[in-house]
């Protein structure tokens, strides 16, 4: 019986090789989503507790590895539904700034609040896509969805940001 087998019939061994062989695999499709080491290290222990707890339900000849990486998309998509959009103001730090770099970290602020902004569906596909440059198949499976319905979200996700960043004055020379 191979290791798959055994996991989906509750071997708590073939759990543990799984997890071993997986568990950095999860964490940095983890982190690319949410961008946050912390919580990505939270979302890797509770895909894992998910995984294990519906081993029922895998499919031996399946895809271990796509099959977690749905998981932990779904995981990190409720947590990005339930986060916070914007992020309190931070403090500037003492002296007096350089007058481009200021404008620099306005400009890259109003980006990152336009992106957070976004839904959360969108937000996953066009951070996969455009920041972490994976294959829209590979973001396709870990959505369970078409590649053609990523290439939508991204498309979408670009739209809103265009539209968001040119109210906000950022916009194209």
């Amino acid at each position: 019986m191979d290791l798959l087998q055994r996991f989906a019939l509750g071997e708590i061994d073939a759990f543990e090789t799984l997890v071993h062989q997986f568990q950095g695999e999860i964490y940095a499709w983890t982190v690319r989503i949410v961008r946050d080491p912390g919580t990505a290290e939270d979302l890797t222990v509770e895909t894992l507790w998910r995984i294990y707890r519906a081993r029922q339900r895998f499919r031996p000849d399946g895809n271990f590895g796509a099959w977690a990486r749905r998981i932990a998309t779904n995981l990190a998509i409720d947590h990005l539904r339930l986060k916070p959009r914007e992020e309190s103001l931070t403090t500037e730090p003492a002296g007096v700034p350089q007058p481009d770099r200021l404008v620099q970290r306005e400009t890259a602020d109003k980006i990152r609040q336009a992106f957070r902004r976004l839904p959360a569906k969108l937000q996953v596909a066009a951070t996969l896509a455009l920041i972490e440059e994976q294959p829209y198949e590979e973001i396709a499976d870990a959505l369970g969805t078409s590649a053609g319905a990523v290439k939508l979200r991204v498309f979408r996700a670009v739209r809103i940001l265009r539209k968001r960043l040119n109210q906000a004055g950022i916009g194209p020379e």
